[in-house]
Formats: structure tokens, sequence, C-alpha cells
């Protein structure tokens, strides 16, 4: 149990009596098919912001036990690439995503390739959405908190983070992340304003950290670090940054909004990063340093101060399972239902309500079944990015776009290899390595080349 003290818990069910108000709030709204998904297009800039940054950075004890092990590597591993990804998302496709007014990605491969690539780029997406790392984490951290084992916490970590967004939608997703934008900053502001008090700076951390800690490798080979990059080019086709986009007020904020996030991100990586050295300055005999931020915040916190950080590292994790969850979810009522059966689109928030439970129980299944967070940001972002990025960047293209049979072929292919690389490592005969040694994105993202030339070739082309 993390705390005996009165005031800690009061403040954690404060934090979730809020969540059920807005749940309670939202029960007699009756919103359309576009308020429900996109928020009316109405978001500002500094919802923009808190939105973005919170639903993109959930994962924290993932980040706390990565920099325990390896240093300052998490930031160039966890925080430089997707600083890319996202200025590169914001400088060439925020815009574009806002101008053409659409709900989803989905929406943008059918009018680009028609309904068959939708259906299939519908399923990658609701694939990539469903936030398994995120519930396993919070998981991990609730069976911290409570005791027990994870795996009954696991379920309840899917339930509690989503129940509030089933009526509101991307509204309710908004108003939380702005609340959980200050609790998440807040929460590492105290544990990182009390380590500095009570132990220094880097006078302290430097003869108590290995040496390999302050490499940009950490010890790991340059090919671990390297595939990361690689894998953070899946931020460009990011469900979460082209809902935010869609639901700008207007592409200037869709554009800027991203640009401010990325600072934000520093900002937070900077202090994740130091607490985490702090941690293994301080807990060098860790068993499991996947609870590095919560040993750590035990042993330095009064109450309190401890409960505030508590509340943070929820409000990170919850914050960025409440938003890929309602993509997954509408993902299922929007892009696959409405889209299959082309019923009335009043009908889609209903939809949608049915498929945020679907993504909830696929979600802790898949947490349960590989439980390790950064196992699978690795295999979903391998598996998915493939099947997305290329066919994406076409659709806004008028050069190079492949027909309707070619644009399916561009995507089934490299998500059925990509798929079958990651499955083969578990095979006994493969000794716990891929085939050839080469990464599954490597793999994937070769394929996707290798059948867009093909298609080119052929002379399969879109005419439009």
């Amino acid at each position: 149990m993390f705390t005996h003290s009165v005031l800690d818990w009061t403040l954690v069910l404060i934090y979730f009596l809020s969540l059920a108000w807005v749940w309670a709030g939202a029960l007699r709204s009756k919103p359309s098919a576009e308020d429900y998904v996109v928020a009316g297009r109405r978001v500002t800039l500094p919802a923009f912001v808190a939105t973005l940054v919170t639903s993109f950075y959930g994962g924290i004890l993932g980040v706390g036990e990565f920099t325990w092990r390896y240093g300052i590597a998490n930031w160039l591993v966890f925080g430089v690439p997707y600083y890319v990804g996202a200025a590169l998302f914001a400088w060439f496709l925020a815009r574009r995503a806002r101008e053409i007014e659409l709900l989803t990605i989905p929406d943008l491969l059918e009018r680009a390739y028609g309904r068959r690539a939708a259906v299939v780029g519908a399923v990658a997406v609701f694939v990539n959405a469903a936030p398994a790392a995120y519930v396993l984490m919070l998981g991990t951290l609730f069976a911290a908190m409570f005791g027990g084992p994870a795996a009954p916490w696991v379920v309840a970590a899917a339930v509690l983070s989503v129940f509030y967004v089933d009526r509101g939608g991307l509204r309710a997703v908004i108003f939380t992340d702005q609340v959980q934008f200050v609790l998440m900053y807040g929460g590492f502001v105290v544990l990182l304003g009390f380590l500095v008090a009570q132990h220094g700076g880097l006078a302290f951390l430097g003869p108590r950290v290995p040496a390999s800690h302050w490499v940009w490798h950490g010890g790991n080979g340059a090919g671990a670090v390297i595939v990361w990059y690689v894998i953070a080019l899946g931020t460009m086709v990011d469900p979460a940054f082209w809902q935010r986009a869609y639901a700008a007020r207007d592409p200037r904020v869709a554009r800027n909004g991203v640009l401010w996030s990325i600072a934000f991100w520093i900002v937070f990586d900077f202090m994740t990063t130091a607490c985490g050295l702090y941690a293994r300055a301080l807990l060098p005999d860790l068993k499991d340093p996947v609870y590095a931020f919560p040993m750590l915040a035990d042993r330095v916190l009064p109450p309190v101060a401890l409960g505030l950080f508590y509340l943070g590292m929820i409000a990170t994790v919850m914050s960025t399972i409440d938003a890929y969850a309602f993509i997954a979810a509408t993902t299922v009522g929007r892009d696959l239902v409405w889209r299959l059966r082309r019923g009335d689109p009043a009908r889609i928030p209903a939809w949608s309500r049915w498929g945020l439970w679907i993504t909830c129980a696929f979600a802790a299944a898949l947490a349960l079944a590989r439980p390790s967070v950064v196992a699978l940001w690795h295999d979903l972002g391998s598996v998915v990015t493939p099947v997305l990025l290329l066919p994406v960047l076409l659709a806004l293209s008028r050069r190079g776009r492949p027909g309707p049979r070619g644009a399916l072929w561009l995507m089934v292919l490299p998500g059925l290899l990509t798929l079958a690389w990651v499955l083969m490592k578990s095979v006994p005969s493969s000794k716990g390595a891929y085939p050839f040694s080469i990464e599954p994105i490597y793999a994937g993202l070769a394929c996707s080349l290798l059948v867009w030339g093909a298609v080119r070739i052929s002379g399969e082309e879109s005419s439009s």
C-alpha cells in the first residue's frame, strides 16, 4: 500500500469523484457524430496543447524503468525520436489534415483508395490505438498502491480510465486532459523539487550513477537505439495527432499546437529523466525497476506531496488510456460498423460506446498476454507503421498514388510480413532472435516500398 496517510487517500478519492462528475454531467448529452468524434472542430490552442501533451505521454513507469537501467539514453530513445516525428507531422501534415475536414484516418484512405482500403486501415488504427501498454502500466501502478496481483488491477485500470468519456466523447477527453495536464507536471515538479532540496544536483548524481548512464546509448548497441527513430515515424500516422488536427479550430492551431506540445514534452522528459537518475542513485539494488518512480516517491516525499505525485502518475497514464481508447472506440463505431452498414450517422456515438467496451476488453487481454510495456510499444509500432505510413502520405499526394487494388496490396502485404516477423521471434528454433537479425519494422517498410514500386511498374495507379 502506497501510504497510510488519510490526506493522500483523500486526494486520490477526490480525483476519481471528479471523473464521476464528468460522466454524470454528460449523461443527458446527445452529440452529433462530428461533435462526438472531433469536438465540433472548435478546439483552441491551449486545449489542443494540453490534450495532445497528455494523450501522447502515458508511459511513465516504462520511462522510470528505462532511465533506471540506461540513464540519459531514455531521452534519446523515447524522447528525441518522437520530437522529430511530431515536428514532421506539424510541418507537413497538420495543416493539410485540418483543411480537408475529415473525421478519421480511414476517411482519408476511403477518399483516396475506396472502402476496402479504409476498412483495412481501420483495423490497423484500432490495433494501434487500443491502449494495452498503458492499461498494463496503470494496472501495475494500482497493484503497487493497493496490493494484490496485477491481473485484476489491469482490468480495473481499463474500466476506470474510460467510463467518463462514454457519453461526452472527445469533449470529455479534452476537458479531463486539461486537469490531468496540471497534475502530470505538478507531480514531477514536486518530486524533483524535493530530490534537489534533499540531495543536491549533479554533484550528488555523478559518483552514484554508473558511467554508462551518462552515455547517449546507455550501454546498448547503436542498432537498439536507432530502431526507435524508425518506429517513431509512426507518429506521422498516429491517430491521436490526426484526431486533434481534425478537431482544431483552424489549420494554424493544428500546426502550432503540435510545435508547442514538443516544447512541453522536452520539459517533461527533462524532469522524468532526472528523477530516474535519482532513483538509480538512491535505489541501486531495486529488484524491479518498473517501480522506480513509486519507490523513489515513497522514500523522499511526505504526506500530501506523496499523494500529489501519485495523482500525477495516475493522471499521466489515464489521460493516454482515455484518449486512445476513445479513438479505438470511434474506429469501431464509425470506421467499421458505420462504414460497412452505411446507417444513420446519428447512431455513430451509440455504436462507439459499444466500441469503447470492446476496446477495454481487447486492451486488457493484450496487456495480460504480453505483460511488457516496452515490448508492446515496439511490436505494435513495428506492425502498424508499415501498414499506414506510405498509404497515408500518398493519400495526401497527387503523384504516385496507387489505385484501389494496389492500395490494398500496399497495406496488407507489409502488415502480414511484419506480424509474421514479430511472431517468428517466439518460435523456439529462432532462439529469441528475429529472422536474419533484422528488426520487424525494417522488413515491413522495405516490403512497403517494394510493393509500391511494383504497383507503379504495373501501371496500377490512381488517375486522380
